[in-house]
């Protein structure tokens, strides 16, 4: 299993972008935000999308140097579409603007449709957090990589439909909660796909419906499905993906599921950035913020219990880990990053 660090597996992924037409830029911003989910432990939403995104490039569906359009704004929103641009380039552009008119209004909102693969939802919440706003995304997928099927049904009709939470304060940084409405990530199953693995029992279901380990019954034809959010009590976690699925969907003016989805692309999103200091107040809530966190840290724990884990706190460690030791990546989605390379001439950097 290669190990590479951060500098070194963001310069590869930007050299890999740049090998295709990709201006500096954007691959360097879309290497970076890639790379940075890796470091906090998310592998579906990192380097493994390279080949994917890259596919989209050369066939034409991605285009790289699409801008954010703001179709329509007020003081306290923007209508946008990405032109099937880069996710991450788009929605960067968008929560800067959303923070910048949050400086002076109380809660703004930002939709975005037709944007590709906008990546982890966590990187925008942080960036509001780190302004001492609170930011909330969801995404949906702009109607097609349905996955996850209503409770009953054995065929997918919605997406794994994230959404993040991000409060500033924190005596380690912001808390950021993201997660999504299934459970498990489709990138997480595609991980252990490419990597040769098997998956949990309790993620996916084979297309009758039945429990499964192996993740080449989530692709078949037809497919299986991931199960939603909840457990014995999933009708939770489907119905908070529904929500999302007409919010991200029709508010954008972008699209929710329907039948014979267009094939996988990128989002709909929705942004929220809301400043506290229009509320009760920014002092106030960090006051509140710190006096919780101690207040939940210092529960009495069960035997064999070191710590209690808080929004935030599995990525925190990772990242720590992962910036000192490097990034490890499976041998097959290693082997699909240096088979590209190879296609495209870009040197492969050392382990």
């Amino acid at each position: 299993m290669p190990t590479l660090n951060d500098i070194k597996l963001t310069q590869f992924s930007s050299a890999l972008f740049q090998a295709v037409g990709v201006n500096e830029t954007n691959a360097n911003l879309v290497a970076k935000s890639l790379v940075e989910a890796n470091l906090r432990g998310h592998d579906s939403h990192g380097v493994m999308r390279i080949p994917f995104y890259i596919g989209k490039v050369q066939d034409g569906t991605l285009l790289p140097h699409a801008r954010l359009i703001v179709e329509k704004e007020s003081p306290g929103s923007l209508v946008c579409d990405g032109s099937w641009g880069f996710g991450q380039v788009l929605a960067q552009e968008l929560i800067q603007q959303l923070i910048a008119k949050c400086r002076t209004t109380a809660i703004v909102c930002g939709t975005l449709r037709r944007a590709c693969h906008i990546g982890r939802l966590g990187e925008y919440a942080e960036m509001a957090a780190s302004h001492g706003f609170t930011g909330i995304v969801i995404a949906n997928n702009h109607g097609a990589a349905q996955r996850v099927a209503p409770v009953g049904g054995k065929r997918p009709r919605l997406g794994t439909n994230p959404i993040c939470i991000g409060m500033p304060g924190g005596a380690n940084g912001p808390f950021v909660f993201d997660i999504g409405t299934s459970a498990t990530a489709e990138g997480k199953v595609r991980v252990r796909k490419i990597a040769g693995q098997t998956v949990p029992a309790g993620w996916i279901l084979d297309p009758e419906g039945k429990p499964t380990t192996d993740p080449n019954q989530l692709y078949g034809d037809p497919p299986g499905t991931i199960l939603p959010l909840g457990g014995d009590q999933a009708y939770k976690g489907f119905g908070l993906a529904y929500m999302i699925e007409m919010l991200a969907g029709g508010f954008s003016g972008g699209q929710c599921a329907l039948p014979n989805p267009p094939p996988p692309l990128g989002n709909c999103a929705m942004f929220w950035v809301m400043n506290p200091e229009f509320f009760g107040g920014s002092e106030h809530l960090l006051g509140e913020v710190g006096r919780l966190e101690t207040y939940v840290r210092d529960v009495p724990r069960i035997d064999g219990v070191s710590e209690v884990t808080l929004p935030g706190d599995p990525e925190r460690r990772t990242l720590l880990e992962r910036g000192k030791s490097g990034i490890p990546l499976d041998a097959g989605n290693w082997k699909a990053l240096t088979d590209l390379a190879a296609t495209l001439n870009v040197p492969v950097p050392a382990s």
